[in-house]
């Protein structure tokens, strides 16, 4: 498995922008389909977005589509998350993951998770 260790998250006014980081260790990263995902406090955990291995196919939640862009770094070993515009109800703990198959990605059972960062915007 891949280790996955997310950064740049944090506190945000409504309108703001964060750009989130998940560094990957452990296997060749170039090998792997990434994604993010989000769980806000009593709700279930959700897609955000998936980028495939060569970084030519994303696909997104239509709740983030146009404000979110994932992309991704190989020679860093890093995915990235772009969110702009952002909205009170993105506030979540968000979570990237990984597995060789995006379609696994995409339905949520990667081999692999980090532990998450905080994203809390505000009114």
């Amino acid at each position: 498995q891949v280790q996955l260790v997310e950064s740049g998250g944090g506190l945000v006014q409504a309108g703001g922008s964060l750009r989130l980081s998940c560094a990957a260790s452990g296997r060749t990263f170039s090998n792997y389909a990434m994604g993010w995902f989000r769980q806000a406090p009593g709700k279930e955990r959700e897609f955000v977005a998936a980028i495939s291995w060569s970084g030519d196919i994303t696909n997104y939640a239509d709740s983030v589509k146009g404000r979110f862009t994932i992309s991704r770094d190989n020679a860093k070993n890093t995915v990235y998350l772009q969110m702009n515009s952002l909205k009170p109800e993105d506030t979540a703990v968000y979570s990237c993951s990984a597995d060789p198959n995006r379609v696994r990605v995409v339905a949520g059972i990667p081999a692999s998770w980090g532990q998450g960062t905080q994203v809390t915007v505000s009114s």
